[in-house]
């Protein structure tokens, strides 16, 4: 488990362990509750390391979750071109830190207030509250994209603009059910499906043209 994704949850864990400990006083199934919570919110911050294909030509996914859509559509924040989305919703079974696509340097960073409607609905990506980033390198610029959900209220930045990131590296997460989406030059070819499960850093979801 890495530090600084766990230090997310410190108040979660205190709370809970505080809880637990009080409980045993009480009832033995309060203090298995407790304990039960704890273990699922360690759980919920748990964030494996992932290997990334070395191909500076493959794009890999941003998060992990399902693919929810693939449209045509104009990125008028960043890049302000027409690009392909990629939409991934993250359930609260899946790991919540956010990678890298590419190799590149962060060229853009913008938070923007907003709702915490349904994750699940393409059309929260006008609405939620959101962390637009924009990773560049002497091919292409990618756009992420991190959205709070109906149950997440919380986008954490972990990068900065300026910094050299590996694809796959963190550069982020988001706490609890949210969306991450991807904003790929038309010239890409999407490898991924609607319905696809994928996993941040390591599933390959799209690859340039050569």
């Amino acid at each position: 488990m890495r530090a600084q994704t766990l230090s997310e949850a410190r108040w979660i864990f205190a709370i809970f362990a505080l809880l637990a400990i009080a409980s045993s006083f009480f009832s033995v199934w309060l203090l298995l509750f407790f304990l039960l919570l704890l273990f699922c919110t360690l759980a919920f911050f748990r964030d494996p390391d992932r290997a990334a294909p070395a191909d500076p030509n493959l794009i890999v996914a941003a998060a992990d979750g399902s693919i929810t859509d693939i449209v045509e559509l104009d990125e008028n924040e960043a890049l302000k071109v027409k690009t392909r989305r990629v939409g991934i919703f993250l359930s609260i079974f899946d790991v919540h830190t956010n990678r890298a696509p590419i190799d590149g340097r962060v060229i853009y960073r913008q938070h923007r207030d907003g709702l915490c409607l349904d994750a699940r609905h393409p059309d929260c990506s006008k609405k939620n509250e959101s962390m637009t980033w924009a990773f560049e390198n002497a091919r292409v610029t990618i756009v992420v994209r991190q959205l709070t959900g109906a149950i997440a209220r919380r986008i954490v930045a972990w990068a900065e603009v300026g910094d050299e990131l590996k694809k796959g590296e963190r550069f982020g997460m988001i706490r609890f059910g949210s969306r991450t989406e991807l904003y790929l030059p038309l010239s890409a070819t999407v490898l991924v499906k609607v319905g696809d499960h994928v996993a941040g850093g390591s599933t390959v979801i799209a690859r340039l043209s050569s």
